[in-house]
């Protein structure tokens, strides 16, 4: 009797991508606590996602944006308001159903935080929602055929195809602790006004039991320093970090998707050993959305036949992930900015950028990645009376990507970040902003394989056998192979290569063979 050996494919199929904007919006009181506002200097903000609840064709994502404003006092000086906004927006996603995993990612595309009057400001902020619904799935191949009784080992005809295996999928956090000194030239810390933290060339790589990570943290401060009539103070830092998340499934070589997010932040003035405020603690939280894949080579059953008995198949097909492409590709922005207005910039205090994905398109063996790097810029000016002015200007980018074999049914997974970035002044009211992106790109492929779900066999026609010619002569055709030439006359590869004195499986067009009907029994 013949059985089917069989292998089971794990993997994570992308089902639905959806997307919603949702506008923040809300007015808040100064406390009385707080100076009276004056002008609104700069405002940053982020989204915290609290919770993902999932149903049939929706999911409900439930979070706040977290935002803090620096604005200028009437009576001189800067002050900071934070504040949160809360919400609860439904998404809908066609097809979806309880058991499938979400992932939530979000864009703040647009904050912004004016003066209603001396005691209150408003706050709006534009958010984009992005749901993705992946399921997991197994699907069962034929690999190989065996013969578990006394009758006549099967002929075997296979195929070869490379699958992407979804190995990990988890999610994890990595924390960064560090002190930062001030130098000799700055003052002590007084009061924190403002702080930032970005991230920046954050990359992971696969190792065995862990992942690696390493990047940096991009720290901008704003502070009152000790003393009377000590201006304004600033300083940025970048905090290099480089460490391990233990995951013991991890083996280095697998394909990494994986997503790094701040999600945590904080930074706090500290004593120095002295005892003077000359001492920043930074803690931050990183979330890594991991997910592994290996390529796993296959040699699948798609046909076979026996000497001793007839054999019938069913077929069928299996919808596998095929790896397109691993690819991390560097995309250079440049943009000349025109800050504009009478006053002549004296210096850039601070500059960074967020990078906002608009499209991920496959089409023609090519990824195309379109979007928009949001450039901020915080300078000094020669005004007295607005001597800090902030802008943002938004710079479109595109980058292309080889991916052989890319169409409208490749599923694109893409983590994108700022590498590094330089703002320069030219000239009196204009600035130069140079930055490289980096966007790491996994490309899957769904193919449609045949495969053989199952064998059934009876015993030998006898009547069609003894029709069929005892020995014969025959000239190889183009595109004949030796398995199909031996299923025809109904005898075996080994058989016709001993007949002929063939050395190897193949054959050529024109070869000349003698064929001798096998019966076995």
């Amino acid at each position: 009797m013949l059985k089917l050996i069989k292998t089971n494919i794990h993997m994570n199929r992308w089902k639905r991508d959806a997307a919603v904007q949702i506008t923040l919006d809300d007015d808040f009181i100064v406390p009385d606590t707080m100076d009276d506002v004056s002008q609104v200097i700069m405002a940053a903000g982020d989204i915290q996602v609290e919770s993902v609840k999932n149903s049939s064709d929706k999911v409900t994502v439930r979070g706040k944006l977290s935002f803090q404003v620096l604005y200028r006092k009437e009576e001189g000086g800067l002050q900071t308001l934070a504040g949160q906004i809360p919400f609860e927006e439904p998404v809908n996603v066609p097809e979806m159903d309880d058991r499938d995993s979400v992932s939530v990612s979000w864009e703040l595309e647009d904050l912004n935080a004016g003066v209603i009057n001396s005691r209150k400001l408003s706050v709006k902020a534009i958010v984009t929602l992005k749901v993705r619904a992946e399921t997991l799935s197994d699907a069962e191949a034929a690999v190989d055929v065996v013969s578990d009784g006394d009758g006549a080992e099967p002929e075997v005809k296979k195929y070869r195809t490379d699958v992407a295996v979804i190995a990990v999928r988890r999610k994890d956090t990595y924390r960064i602790r560090e002190e930062i000194a001030l130098t000799g030239s700055k003052p002590s810390v007084d009061r924190i006004l403002w702080s930032e933290m970005k991230l920046q060339g954050v990359s992971t790589k696969p190792l065995d039991g862990q992942i690696h990570v390493e990047g940096s943290l991009l720290v901008f401060v704003i502070y009152e320093g000790e003393g009377e009539n000590t201006p304004v103070q600033w300083i940025e830092e970048t905090v290099p970090f480089s460490g391990e998340v233990e995951l013991a499934e991890s083996v280095e070589g697998m394909v990494p998707s994986i997503a790094v997010r701040l999600v945590h932040k904080d930074l706090e003035a500290k004593p120095d050993h002295d005892g003077e405020m000359r001492q920043l603690d930074l803690d931050a939280v990183l979330e890594l959305d991991m997910k592994l894949y290996e390529e796993r080579p296959l040699e699948l059953v798609s046909d076979l036949y026996a000497t001793d008995r007839e054999v019938e198949l069913k077929a069928g097909e299996v919808e596998f992930d095929r790896l397109l492409t691993k690819n991390i590709g560097k995309c250079r922005v440049s943009e000349k900015i025109d800050l504009g207005g009478a006053d002549r910039i004296l210096q850039i205090c601070h500059y960074d950028a967020a990078v906002r994905v608009d499209e991920v398109r496959a089409a023609d063996g090519t990824v195309t990645v379109s979007g928009v790097l949001d450039v901020f810029l915080l300078y000094l000016t020669s005004d007295d009376l607005e001597p800090v002015k902030s802008a943002s200007e938004p710079v479109p980018f595109e980058y292309t990507a080889e991916a052989a074999g890319a169409d409208e049914k490749s599923v694109c997974q893409l983590n994108a970040g700022l590498e590094q970035m330089t703002a320069v002044m030219t000239g009196n009211s204009g600035v130069e902003m140079k930055a490289v992106l980096d966007l790491d790109l996994l490309v899957l492929q769904p193919v449609c394989e045949p495969v053989i779900e199952s064998v059934t066999e009876t015993p030998p026609d006898m009547e069609k056998l003894q029709a069929m010619p005892g020995i014969v002569g025959y000239i190889v055709q183009p595109g004949d192979t030796l398995w199909e030439i031996s299923k025809r006359f109904h005898t075996t590869g080994a058989n016709v290569k001993k007949t002929n004195g063939l050395e190897k499986d193949e054959v050529q067009a024109g070869d000349r063979l003698i064929l001798v009907k096998e019966v076995a029994g």
